[in-house]
């Protein structure tokens, strides 16, 4: 069983729901990064995302694009970034940690070159919301040869794609749950169920939903109806309000957040 499996697998082998949290590595510090995500682990999650700073994310709403831009200004680099996860690993963290990044920084940094530091890290999965499905093998085929899993996503949109998508998925299917672009919502409209039983019917890897979750009763209501809930920019806005001293208000979110899930 690969690690992103066994996020959604309970001890006694049945599928369970899984909290996955989201970080853009440097905001506000690597150091602080490194202690969140930490912490984060400790305090239920079950697979962590970890953002790649980069300088154009379009899949980002306004909150996690400042961290990017906050992180850059900081120096941070994607080498950087694999010392970061080498850190967390020698910690002794075992939870799946995934990097949510860009085609131009696998482009640039040299795909192979790329999924060799990854998985040398400890990295388990990518997710690149900017390549298309059609696109998907030039950048799998690498990744899966360093035994990296890319994720794929899935948005209210695909429609009849969402069988084709889900059929070859590796690690777990990203279930958009609204158009548009990251960021906290009052409201889901799109009907989750639906494209959660479209992915169930073409391929048994688990499915957690995304984009405006950020409340307990938002994450419970998504879990519920899938295998997890992702959050993102909920945490962030955290880390920018605390900085420095955010780390146990971060832990404290994540550890209500996890037990909705967990409870759903």
């Amino acid at each position: 069983m690969s690690r992103i499996a066994s996020a959604f697998t309970a001890a006694d082998g049945s599928r369970k729901k899984a909290f996955i949290p989201f970080i853009a590595c440097g905001d506000p510090s690597l150091d602080v990064t490194e202690e969140a995500v930490v912490a984060m682990a400790e305090a239920g999650a079950d697979l962590i995302e970890l953002g790649i700073p980069f300088s154009d994310p379009t899949a980002e709403g306004p909150v996690i694009q400042e961290a990017n831009i906050r992180a850059l200004a900081g120096g941070v680099t994607t080498d950087d970034v694999f010392a970061l996860v080498g850190r967390i690993r020698e910690r002794g963290v075992e939870v799946p940690m995934v990097f949510m990044t860009y085609a131009n920084v696998l482009f640039s940094y040299g795909l192979e070159r790329f999924a060799s530091a990854a998985a040398a890290a400890g990295i388990d999965g990518v997710i690149v919301p900017d390549v298309p499905h059609e696109e998907k093998p030039e950048f799998a085929e690498p990744l899966a040869a360093c035994g990296l899993e890319l994720v794929s996503l899935i948005a209210p949109t695909s429609h009849e794609r969402i069988r084709e998508i889900a059929s070859d998925a590796a690690g777990f299917v990203y279930c958009v749950s609204s158009l548009g672009v990251t960021g906290v919502r009052s409201e889901i409209t799109t009907d989750i169920s639906a494209m959660v039983e479209l992915v169930r019917g073409a391929t048994d890897v688990p499915c957690a939903v995304g984009f405006g979750i950020s409340t307990p009763e938002q994450a419970a209501a998504m879990a519920a109806k899938s295998d997890g809930a992702i959050v993102g920019s909920a945490i962030i806005k955290i880390l920018a309000q605390y900085g420095a001293e955010a780390v146990p208000h971060v832990a404290e979110y994540v550890r209500a957040m996890a037990a909705a899930v967990h409870a759903a």
